[in-house]
């Protein structure tokens, strides 16, 4: 069994395209909740079926990683906002939490013990940015900033600002209630990342902690954790690579952007 120390975190990506067993996917829906089965059935592609049912067994399976219970008893609440949480008295005891994110071709998950977490991700290679949406969205010094940078360049920048905020608003566990214009993220030439909040949004830079990096040639992926977390910061960061139910390794993603 893993340990999760306070503070920790841990990242683990699956890259659900790959696996194509029948009966490994029926030992992932044997573990699925009724209304996990059921929510399934309403994906229309065998595509974004097998990514909900992969989902759901990374989940269960990386949670039976750090606690002594079967994959197939844990359960899952939503918070007021509808942030998913452990629905488990385990869970609350040893202030385990979650965050999940998928794209095209991976899935990654996060785990944290009593610290705050948030983590997404995009797609850089078969997405195209909608960077016109960027003034509606953004704030207004990000604007300025993707609209200086030649246009190839736009697409990358698009989804860095987009992975941040998205992170930024998971670890806040309050949805879209926060006004994603009323933030801003600053990139410096030593890969540095800042923060910057505007009224009527309150809340302290130094209080969150931010990392990006590729766990593929495909994927950008945002990590934002309270500043107790122990995310790393080197210029490497180590992640496990699973196959629910059939092994993992580690794997090492070069750091492209870290809080300062």
């Amino acid at each position: 069994m893993l340990t999760l120390a306070r503070g920790q975190v841990d990242v683990w990506a699956c890259f659900y395209q790959e696996i194509r067993d029948k009966a490994l996917l029926n030992r992932y829906r044997a573990m699925m909740s009724d209304a996990e089965r059921q929510k399934e059935l309403c994906f229309r592609f065998v595509e974004d079926q097998r990514r909900y049912v992969v989902t759901r067994a990374l989940l269960r399976t990386v949670l039976s990683r750090y606690a002594a219970l079967d994959p197939a008893q844990w359960s899952f609440a939503l918070n007021a906002y509808g942030k998913p949480e452990i629905g488990n008295p385990y869970g609350a005891k040893q202030r385990i939490s979650f965050n999940l994110s998928h794209t095209d071709g991976l899935i990654v998950l996060g785990m944290a013990s009593g610290t705050a977490l948030g983590i997404d991700m995009e797609n850089v290679r078969t997405r195209r940015a909608p960077v016109d949406i960027a003034d509606s969205f953004f704030a207004a010094d990000e604007v300025a900033a993707l609209r200086q940078l030649a246009v190839e360049e736009q697409n990358q920048r698009f989804f860095s600002y987009w992975t941040l905020k998205e992170a930024y608003v998971k670890a806040r566990g309050m949805g879209l209630s926060i006004p994603l214009d009323k933030f801003s993220f600053h990139f410096f030439h030593d890969q540095g990342i800042d923060i910057s909040f505007r009224s009527p949004l309150t809340d302290a830079p130094s209080t969150w902690r931010f990392l990006q990096f590729c766990p593929s040639p495909d994927h950008l992926v945002a990590l934002c954790t309270e500043r107790g977390g122990q995310i790393s910061m080197e210029s490497e960061v180590s992640i496990r690579k699973a196959v629910p139910l059939d092994g993992e390794e580690t794997i090492v993603c070069r750091v492209l952007r870290q809080s300062r």
